[in-house]
């Protein structure tokens, strides 16, 4: 996924947000990241891999398209393993 790429579909917070933040706030925990945008506080999807960012090595976001990582996000929601709030980016319509 390129920088400009979602990460937080809840809070609509990009890669290059969260790799900026780490750079210039330098976060003690990664739960810190929490505090750019609201990154990780929706369903939680995204907390691994922003822990991953916080790391700051390679992430499993370099290799992932935003549609793998849409349709993952959707399978995690449908599971009943998260809650978006409102305003959040809606799910992937499944094709017929």
């Amino acid at each position: 996924m390129d920088l400009d790429a979602k990460v937080c579909y809840c809070f609509h917070v990009t890669r290059r947000k969260l790799v900026n933040f780490v750079r210039q706030r330098k976060p003690k925990v990664a739960s810190q990241l929490s505090e750019c945008g609201g990154a990780g506080t929706g369903c939680g999807w995204c907390i691994p891999f922003l822990k991953q960012i916080f790391a700051q090595g390679d992430t499993e976001l370099e290799t992932l398209t935003p549609e793998e990582y849409a349709k993952r996000r959707a399978e995690y929601i449908k599971s009943g393993k998260g809650t978006p709030p409102p305003g959040a980016t809606p799910l992937p319509t499944d094709p017929v």
